[in-house]
């Protein structure tokens, strides 16, 4: 199988996760896109709600849309979320799949401060979204491993990990940040979160103040 992969803490998800993901895998022909929220995640400090809460958002899309299916591997952690080291695990469970793992332009510029980044092309492709306003420039750590690794959507060789895929998508004008904020002054943003999303924030009082 040819699994996408889109990491997050999801807090809360939204559809500027849900979108860009279902384009990506129409493209990419993907079987599968896995939604792994995180635990504890090495770049940020904490997560606005817990762990279990934030997989039950998860789950509530991926009983939605049959192209999602939740990855609770690293949510299971009681250690920071490496993706090395998660990569690692599901290639030794799914030795047979192609794994694709997703992320914005910023991300892919800010990879070589990842743990062992340079073995993420060992165990996976890149899939880098197109975000208007990040370039990657030259003088970039990871400027080199993009031109060497570099394949176009169309055309990808036939081998299972080690290419750097940019996609073209629909801009999504949705910040978590800002839709947290609106949703502790008990507003409840209708055009960046999906119904199920909102009821289930609604219920269980969170993001508020």
């Amino acid at each position: 199988m040819r699994i996408g992969i889109l990491g997050g803490t999801f807090d809360p998800i939204h559809f500027g996760h849900i979108r860009p993901a279902l384009e990506i895998r129409r493209q990419l022909k993907l079987d599968k896109v896995w939604l792994m929220p995180n635990h504890i995640p090495p770049h940020k400090s904490s997560t606005c709600v817990s762990t279990a809460q934030r997989l039950e958002m998860v789950q509530l899309i991926c009983d939605q849309y049959d192209e999602f299916e939740l990855c609770d591997i690293e949510a299971r952690r009681d250690s920071p979320s490496y993706l090395v080291t998660t990569l690692n695990q599901l290639r030794d469970s799914h030795p047979n799949d192609e794994f694709y793992f997703i992320v914005g332009m910023d991300s892919l510029m800010s990879l070589p401060s990842w743990y062992k980044w340079r073995s993420l092309f060992e165990l996976c492709h890149i899939v880098v979204a197109q975000r208007h306003g990040w370039d990657l420039t030259k003088n970039s750590e990871v400027y080199v491993e993009y031109q060497r690794r570099l394949s176009p959507a169309a055309s990808i060789p036939h081998q299972a990990s080690g290419l750097i895929i940019p996609i073209e998508i629909t801009p999504q004008p949705y910040s978590s940040t800002e839709i947290r904020q609106q949703l502790s002054d008990d507003v409840f943003p209708e055009d960046a979160l999906p119904k199920q999303i909102i009821e289930f924030i609604q219920v269980n009082r969170l993001y508020r103040p």
